[in-house]
């Protein structure tokens, strides 16, 4: 009686298993369905995806395979780099796929779900997000969080149903990820970059995930670029110094423009006060990245490629925007010195 009592026992421990993985089991199969339809709906609909994940689906809907240049990182990448002179300037195709306040885990997501239909030559990435990293649990989840933001697109877009029933719109400008923005707020505090051998700390498990960077982009035979963009508010020596050591260790390239002449002029390249790049702020780093880019790396000219025919009309749009904002520029300029005059006379 001992003996069978046990054997029953196991059995409806195993039936119950059973039960249980087969519930969970239909329930990832119909999470799976669900997920495969608003992500159809959200690559589709371009104004039902809020500002923040917009990039996340506008590079699935670049055709496969066009794209050389992904940029990521938080929101110094995408007010600092410009797709779209670099393809004015040198035929190159980028595409940033940055996000205000992207975290490490974010960016290595984001990247993977880049490369579900682009293989990049390089991937370039803006090293600030890089000393933002939570430790411990938070951090954690916020690794789980993103992996199952990947896997099951469900988590990223629950909010969809909101914005089909309230009819909310989130339309926006899509320069191939780079916002334009030409408000000015000054910086004003001189000199930030003050030499010395200390550095700051990279947390283990930023480390950890910019690893599994590292790795992703090697498998793909792709190469990476840490990139500093000028900011007085989110760069100093310390930082340089942690970020070149770590280069160093892993054979791979990083550029600091914020120890370049890049003839910036914080009286007017600031969107806010030396934190973010305005237009005229980026214009400059993306002139002299270009550059960088043409002497360091084997990247392609594609203007006269019929295939990206679609980046010759973007590049219109884009010059009569810089045009636009430059008219406007210069006649402020002119109605200021005219102010100044008149208060002399």
């Amino acid at each position: 009686m001992c003996q069978s009592g046990k054997r029953m026992g196991m059995k409806n421990i195993g039936v119950n298993i059973g039960k249980f993985l087969l519930f969970w089991g239909m329930f990832a199969i119909l999470l799976l369905g669900i997920s495969k339809k608003i992500e159809g709906v959200m690559l589709r609909e371009d104004e039902l995806v809020d500002s923040r994940n917009k990039s996340y689906f506008r590079i699935r809907r670049e055709p496969d395979n066009t794209i050389d240049i992904i940029v990521t990182g938080d929101s110094l990448s995408f007010t600092s780099v410009s797709p779209m002179e670099l393809w004015n300037s040198h035929g190159f195709t980028s595409y940033v796929c940055g996000q205000g306040g992207q975290r490490v885990q974010e960016s290595y997501y984001m990247l993977k779900n880049a490369f579900r239909r682009q293989s990049p030559r390089l991937v370039i990435l803006e090293s600030h997000m890089l000393f933002c990293g939570e430790e411990g649990v938070n951090g954690r989840i916020e690794g789980l969080k993103e992996a199952l933001n990947y896997y099951f697109p469900f988590y990223r877009n629950h909010d969809v149903w909101k914005t089909l029933l309230t009819g909310r719109r989130y339309p926006e400008e899509n320069y191939k990820g780079f916002a334009f923005q030409s408000e000015i707020r000054s910086y004003e505090n001189g000199p930030y970059m003050e030499k010395t051998d200390q550095k700051e700390e990279i947390t283990g498990l930023v480390l950890d995930y910019l690893q599994k960077i590292v790795e992703l982009c090697r498998k793909n035979g792709t190469r990476l670029l840490l990139l500093s963009t000028p900011s007085p508010v989110n760069y100093d020596y310390k930082r340089h110094n942690s970020l070149e050591a770590y280069a160093r260790e892993k054979g791979i390239d990083y550029l600091d423009l914020n120890l370049k002449d890049l003839g910036m002029d914080w009286r007017k390249d600031s969107l806010d006060q030396g934190d973010h790049l305005n237009y005229y702020g980026a214009e400059k780093v993306t002139r002299f990245l270009g550059e960088y880019l043409v002497s360091h790396y084997d990247l392609t000219d594609h203007r006269m490629d019929r295939k990206y025919t679609s980046w010759k009309d973007q590049a219109k749009e884009y010059m009569a925007r810089r045009e636009n904002v430059l008219e406007v520029r210069d006649q402020q300029t002119v109605f200021l010195q005219g102010e100044g005059l008149r208060r002399k006379g």
